[in-house]
């Protein structure tokens, strides 16, 4: 077998210094060692590959390469046992056909106007000339988008609370108290609720055992007439032609509701961030808005080309999702010229695929015009992973981003607070923003014209 260069340095030592400075890291040990790289875990070769040329093998080799479920167990202690990021085979390419739905065709168009009433509730409950941050207040927005979708949840005691459970349990590992007690010797251990580790243990099992009896609730109340995630599951068979068990619709309710707080709030909070950074690029997408006209349907609005370019450009220059998700060599393969053994582990990294030169002139700078001028590859651009293992929420994500965005810029008039760099910190797998984008709304946005209002039919 012959391996791809890489950095010798320990695996842990490499991992500090990518949650120090994630984008600085990778930029210099590619620009050591090239677009094909080899990093040791212990005995096991995780080659890390951001060629196009490359990614695609890795994407459509799907004999030699696989994409096993076994390799994301490290997510099963959020996601479930039996989440569809745990799955593999037959068994995994069936629950991606069930849960597809839900965020696909007409069925998306449908919250578009909701969307657009909880974008504007949330926003306009900040209060005028108080600074205040983008990344909780969209997060907050984003959730209860995946509440709806997901679980069919509109309002009451059991909506709120399951959105409470959701955003502690999430945001409990990315705290800096409990980062550093997972560094002392015991941080690791269960000592009871009041400890930080059981308190996250004990969030994580209210959070489970919530989602269990709403799936045992509506299960008992069937209603075929419902297009939520949730009331599609119970319905469903499986492969064998059995019911589904409600522990596994518990387990696959959790990834999408989780994606879409996380990973749609960070790429939206991105958004923001360049968009009143750049005045020339605000301006140009408010006057592609304006151009809609008084009543503009949701069709329209995600058809705009400006918007889109925006949104393709913020998940370029900073992907949420850094790496694919990992493949495991089967049998012996050649990739980029070189000679993998069983066992070896593949990993596309979005993050140096997206600041290649040769793809993205000016790589460091936020142009979305690029996306206006070429259509790239699903190996050149490819913020949601990729083959079997791409985001089935991808299609949604964007729908959801360009609505929030053109709700918020329609409306509002905000500027950024600080003016320094916003830097990007890595957490798990996905790249947000250190700070959470302080801004500031200093009232309803002044147009030329008759201001209208964002009506999706």
């Amino acid at each position: 077998m012959k391996l791809p260069a890489g950095p010798k340095i320990p695996l842990w030592l490499l991992n500090q210094q990518l949650q120090a400075d994630p984008f600085g890291c990778m930029d210099v040990i590619c620009k050591r060692y090239g677009d094909i790289i080899t990093v040791m875990s212990g005995s096991t070769p995780i080659v890390y590959v951001s060629n196009p040329s490359g990614i695609k093998q890795i994407f459509t080799n799907t004999r030699e390469i696989t994409a096993r479920g076994a390799l994301n167990q490290s997510f099963a202690f959020l996601g479930g046992n039996q989440g569809i990021l745990q799955l593999d085979g037959l068994r995994h390419k069936h629950r991606r056909k069930l849960l597809m739905p839900a965020f696909h065709g007409a069925r998306i168009q449908a919250y578009g106007q909701r969307i657009c009433e909880l974008t504007e509730k949330i926003m306009s409950q900040q209060v005028l000339g108080k600074p205040f941050l983008a990344s909780p207040t969209i997060e907050d927005i984003t959730l209860r988008v995946g509440v709806e979708v997901v679980l069919g949840l509109h309002e009451g005691e059991r909506y709120e609370k399951v959105q409470y459970l959701f955003s502690s349990v999430l945001k409990h590992p990315q705290s800096p108290f409990h980062k550093l007690v997972m560094k002392l010797p015991f941080g690791k251990r269960n000592f009871g609720h009041w400890s930080p580790q059981g308190h996250f243990f004990y969030l994580r099992q209210e959070l489970f055992q919530l989602l269990y009896t709403q799936v045992e609730e509506r299960r008992e109340q069937a209603d075929p007439s419902r297009t939520d995630m949730l009331s599609e599951l119970i319905l469903a068979s499986d492969e064998t032609g059995e019911p589904i068990t409600n522990e596994e619709v518990r387990d696959l309710l959790i990834s999408p509701i989780g994606a879409a707080r996380d990973a749609s709030a960070t790429a939206l909070a991105w958004s923001l961030y360049w968009i009143h950074r750049l005045p020339l690029v605000r301006e140009r997408l408010l006057e592609e808005l304006d151009n809609l006209g008084d009543y503009p349907d949701s069709k329209s609005i995600v058809a705009l080309p400006y918007l889109s370019a925006v949104c393709n450009e913020a998940l370029r220059i900073y992907p949420t999702q850094l790496f694919t998700f990992p493949r495991l060599v089967e049998s012996p393969v050649e990739v980029m010229s070189y000679e993998l053994s069983p066992g070896t582990v593949l990993i596309g990294n979005i993050y140096l695929t997206h600041q290649r030169e040769d793809l993205y002139p000016e790589p460091k700078q936020f142009k979305p015009e690029r996306f206006l001028e070429k259509q790239f590859s699903p190996y050149e651009f490819l913020p949601f992973g990729g083959g079997a293992r791409v985001c089935i929420g991808a299609t949604f994500a964007l729908f959801e981003m360009k609505l929030i965005l053109a709700t918020i810029l329609s409306r509002y008039q905000l500027s950024l607070v600080d003016k320094r760099p916003e830097r990007p910190k890595f957490g798990g797998l996905l790249c947000y923003p250190a700070s959470g984008v302080k801004m500031v709304m200093y009232g309803q946005r002044q147009r030329q014209r008759q201001p209208h209002q964002l009506m999706i039919n």
